[in-house]
């Protein structure tokens, strides 16, 4: 008896929890040693009872043969937002439950309000859209504004866990959107809204109703200074999809990229286009990060990217000056800073390039982000072009990844990318030796392959490029 009092006073002992990112730990502490964030562990409720061992309710159908299941009512449902299908693998999918996470201002409640409508558009579809963090009448301006009015569409202010699960059970949607899940609460839980309990409780709530019910779910999540989910790690694996909103507060563009997708694939992008009309979708980006001037100037030159299975050519900028520091600058936007200082010391060291004594800039064009090794060979050819105040010519794309020893290593999709650069109507390509396999057509673009960062700055200086 004695041990089993020790065993229900240990089960039942108050634990800890960070707010931020669900830490655990048995004694509090002023900073969360997960997250190192400051004065985020609060006190969370222990469990009352111990594991369930044995079952309270019969089974509502018989388990049957994988076989003998039906799969036609598991089907994608598109969303009527051709970007976002292609993130989510072909649309929403009946009783999934999608995560949509990003900073605030960056366009989550835009292109689910968006969404909501052109779903209660069509024939036989009734959408709930749940508004926590607005009233109802400064959602119904912003829908106004997007043309997102639908007679189908049902809007309601509630941050009552027990209210919402009301408004669900009386109006029987066919589609679920709460922004946010953040800011729902429930009278069962002790806690404020947000903290790790209550978002634990909501969030299982919500997806026990869409999965009953098999209707989709689509949840606002904040996100913290570090740019990961708000809320306990546990909320990700609770869900479906997990669905990224990515963006420069400065900047149109928006990206949404899923993290984690249990019905689709994980390295689609869908590119969309912010303004006060609303968010649409970009089906071609590329000519965002193109600029449209009249006559080439000296340090720029075009590479394409990959984000996710997607190529977008982006032009990289340079300008190189005297310094009169006695640490030149180095100034990126758009360019990973480290990366560049280790392209400055090749092209220096092995191409013999002077740049210890000047400033450089780095610029890429429209707030795009270039990090991945493939722009390496275009943001050297714009360094020295700028250094040299000579441009390259016209139609020209670089691609390829320059190691410490100066070489031009084979980066990965090089034919997607010089498809979409021949696209664009580009004439002439710079890339690695044997990048290319043999067989593969690319009528109408000249391969200038090089094999180390020298010789692929000879071919951008060539008389043939001059003479373009």
């Amino acid at each position: 008896m004695a041990s089993t009092s020790a065993r229900t006073a240990k089960t039942q002992r108050p634990g800890y929890a960070c707010t931020e990112c669900g830490w655990t730990a048995a004694k509090w502490a002023g900073r969360c040693g997960e997250c190192q964030a400051w004065g985020t562990v609060v006190e969370d409720a222990p469990t009352s009872s111990g594991p369930r061992t044995v079952a309270t309710t019969a089974a509502r159908a018989p388990a049957r043969p994988i076989g003998e299941i039906d799969v036609e009512a598991a089907r994608a449902r598109p969303t009527g937002v051709g970007e976002l299908d292609r993130v989510l693998g072909g649309g929403l999918v009946p009783g999934a439950v999608v995560l949509m996470a990003g900073e605030p201002g960056v366009g989550k409640s835009t292109l689910l309000l968006d969404v909501a409508a052109r779903v209660a558009r069509a024939d036989g579809q009734r959408v709930l859209y749940i508004t926590g963090e607005e009233s109802a009448g400064q959602v119904r301006l912003r829908a106004e504004r997007i043309h997102a009015l639908a007679p189908d569409l049902l809007l309601a202010a509630e941050t009552d866990l027990g209210t919402v699960l009301g408004h669900i059970e009386a109006s029987r949607p066919t589609m679920i959107v709460v922004d946010s899940v953040q800011t729902i609460g429930s009278a069962q839980v002790d806690g404020a809204p947000g903290g790790v309990s209550q978002v634990r409780e909501v969030a299982a709530a919500l997806i026990a109703v869409a999965k009953e019910r098999d209707i989709p779910a689509v949840l606002v999540g904040h996100v913290t200074k570090d740019g990961s989910v708000a809320g306990p790690r546990t909320l990700e694996h609770l869900v479906d999809v997990v669905c990224q909103f990515e963006g420069d507060r400065h900047s149109r563009l928006r990206m949404v990229r899923a993290t984690k997708n249990r019905y689709g694939p994980t390295d689609e992008v869908g590119c969309f286009d912010l303004s006060e009309h609303g968010i649409v979708g970009l089906a071609d980006p590329s000519g965002l990060f193109l600029s449209h001037a009249v006559h080439h100037v000296a340090g720029t030159c075009v590479t394409v990217t990959l984000e996710g299975r997607r190529p977008l050519a982006t032009e990289v900028q340079a300008l190189v000056v005297p310094s009169m520091l006695s640490n030149p600058r180095r100034t990126t936007s758009g360019v990973d800073s480290s990366r560049l200082a280790m392209i400055l010391a090749v092209l220096q060291r092995r191409a013999g390039v002077p740049l210890a004594d000047k400033d450089v800039y780095v610029s890429t064009i429209g707030g795009a982000r270039v990090a991945e090794p493939a722009s390496d060979l275009a943001v050297a050819l714009a360094t020295a072009s700028g250094m040299e105040n000579v441009a390259l010519a016209d139609g020209l794309v670089a691609v390829g990844e320059v190691g410490l020893a100066g070489e031009i290593r084979p980066v990965v999709g090089l034919t997607r990318r010089l498809a979409e650069a021949r696209r664009l109507g580009f004439r002439r390509a710079v890339v690695p030796v044997g990048g290319v396999e043999p067989g593969q057509a690319l009528d109408g673009l000249e391969l200038l392959e090089a094999s180390h960062l020298g010789h692929a700055l000879e071919l951008s200086r060539g008389s043939r490029l001059r003479s373009a």
